[in-house]
């Protein structure tokens, strides 16, 4: 129905813009304004579009220093939060309109350009100090590590700490490549470490050992005889003035030191006497033997006062301290006991060992008592607790000696073929003692750092005890009417004053050695090499 001229008019004079109320003449009721429907822009207009975002730009730029943060950080972490960012880039990028798209794309032209240089690190000062200050103190590899890298390149610079004080020439000779005229005459300090760190450790620490001490050389003095079995066991006297032997005749003798003249005769033991000892302090001598009997003799007697009950086997060693009133046994049943002197309790059984207690040595400090085993272990005791405090599994043998030096806080132990040295209290191992292939049943350290081996064959070895160098080594001749296997070493020790070794053997005599006061260095000269490969267990 067309409309009136009123209507007309009164279109003209309100419009019909979006937001105006238009009148129904007809039915006075106010009509429903047209709502503007929403025209979708194509692509290729570019007036029709909506802006881009202000804050599109400083989020991209923020996103771009987050993901080069964390890839100096996290290296794992930083190809997820650059792929997070590339994916809000494309949304981002596909919702917007052709206008924004072209002009983000130049935007995001430019600051691909700049991500990709902040993705070097080299420009920003702040991921500079960072590096700097984490990774510093690693400029410079060590030498243990330095020796593991592979060779310099020509063209690349040795990673060389410049030297705190020292001019250009200085600087020039460190950073100077091994090929280049001024640093062909000396080389760079890391290269000459890593050369000598490398040349240690193929010559097996041959730059490290210690030239022994010169020692002259041992000879026989006198030839004692008087035993009608081995003699098993040997002990001085404090006063140096005679020692006491037992032997598998079940007798002990004591001897004039000086003119190897016979003293006494001790009779009591029905079984070999295995072990002697005499106290410092009292004029008592102990004796052990493989008829279980521990007993205690009086030296103004000369009768037993003393038995120490409790071993369930032959006893085949025994040890006195030298501060305490205490003596300490040990025997085939692989324990050792610890007795109290005067009441004869037993205050300890030192349980652990599972075969024979071959010898034992008690000392002053910690570990106060050492015992060596047919189990190829030696064990360190804590006296006061009467538990064990280490094991060494260092042999593979059975260890049959053992020997601690009178004024350092090491020990010896002997085995088959093998002697190892050992440092207190921890029971550290120092050096090994290479060279007599032989069963060692007896060994014996003085105060000149002299250590004496017997072997089960006859063989005598002298030590230098600082270098474990083997100064001396000769055999020992068996007596007229004894048989070749007779010449075995089965006990020794040093006197008092370290100048006299007193050995008890096989052929049932006993021996007394001395060094030779007419021998001299010149005479005598040195013969040590450095030794490579040395063993280091």
């Amino acid at each position: 129905m067309p409309a009136s001229s009123f209507e007309r008019h009164l279109a003209s004079r309100t419009g019909t813009g979006t937001g105006h109320l238009i009148f129904n003449i007809r039915t006075s009721t106010p009509a429903i304004p047209e709502q503007p429907v929403p025209v979708r822009s194509h692509p290729s207009t570019a007036m029709e579009t909506q802006p881009p975002p202000h804050d599109a730009l400083p989020l991209g730029a923020l996103a771009s220093r987050n993901a080069l943060m964390s890839r100096s950080l996290y290296p794992s972490k930083a190809v997820v939060a650059h792929h997070h960012h590339q994916t809000t880039t494309t949304t981002s990028s596909s919702s917007s309109s052709s206008s924004s798209s072209s002009s983000s794309s130049t935007i995001g032209s430019g600051s691909g350009s700049k991500r990709q240089k902040l993705d070097d690190g080299s420009s920003d000062p702040g991921i500079k100090r960072r590096f700097h200050a984490e990774y510093s103190h690693v400029q410079t590899l060590p030498p243990s590590l330095a020796a593991k890298q592979p060779s310099k390149q020509p063209g690349k610079k040795l990673l060389v700490p410049r030297p705190k004080a020292g001019g250009a020439a200085t600087q020039k000779l460190l950073e100077a490549g091994p090929g280049s005229a001024s640093g062909a005459t000396a080389p760079a300090p890391q290269q000459a470490s890593m050369s000598l760190a490398s040349r240690r450790d193929g010559l097996g620490g041959a730059l490290q050992q210690q030239k022994p001490e010169w020692h002259p050389p041992w000879k026989l003095m006198r030839v004692i005889s008087g035993h009608l079995g081995w003699v098993r066991a040997l002990a001085v006297e404090p006063g140096n003035k005679w020692f006491a032997s037992g032997a598998g005749d079940r007798t002990i003798k004591i001897w004039d030191l000086a003119s190897g003249s016979l003293r006494l005769t001790l009779t009591g033991h029905i079984s070999t006497v295995r072990g002697l000892a005499v106290s410092p302090r009292h004029p008592y001598l102990f004796s052990c033997g493989e008829d279980k009997m521990v007993k205690c003799w009086d030296l103004e007697t000369n009768k037993v006062i003393r038995h120490y009950h409790g071993h369930l086997s032959g006893v085949y060693t025994l040890s006195l301290h030298p501060t305490l009133d205490v003596l300490v046994t040990g025997g085939r049943d692989g324990v050792a006991r610890v007795w109290d002197m005067r009441t004869r309790s037993n205050i300890h059984v030192l349980s652990g060992h599972t075969a024979t207690v071959s010898d034992l040595c008690c000392q002053e400090a910690d570990p106060q008592v050492i015992t060596a085993s047919l189990d190829s272990t030696v064990r360190m005791w804590d006296l006061a607790a009467g538990k064990t405090m280490g094991v060494l599994t260092h042999h593979k043998k059975g260890v049959r000696a053992l020997a601690v030096h009178p004024a350092e806080f090491t020990f010896a132990s002997g085995s088959t073929g093998s002697i190892k040295q050992w440092k207190c209290p921890e029971g550290a191992f120092m050096q090994n003692f290479e060279g007599q292939n032989a069963i060692i049943n007896t060994l014996s350290v003085n105060q000149n750092n002299v250590l004496f081996s017997g072997g089960d064959n006859g063989s005598m070895s002298f030590w230098d005890w600082k270098t474990g160098h083997r100064f001396q080594s000769l055999d020992t001749t068996a007596q007229p009417g004894s048989l070749d296997a007779e010449a075995g070493i089965m006990s020794s020790t040093f006197d008092r004053s370290g100048l006299r070794l007193i050995c008890g053997e096989a052929d049932k005599t006993i021996k007394i050695w001395k060094p030779d006061e007419k021998a001299t260095a010149e005479t005598h000269p040195l013969q040590w090499t450095p030794t490579l490969g040395r063993r280091k267990f």
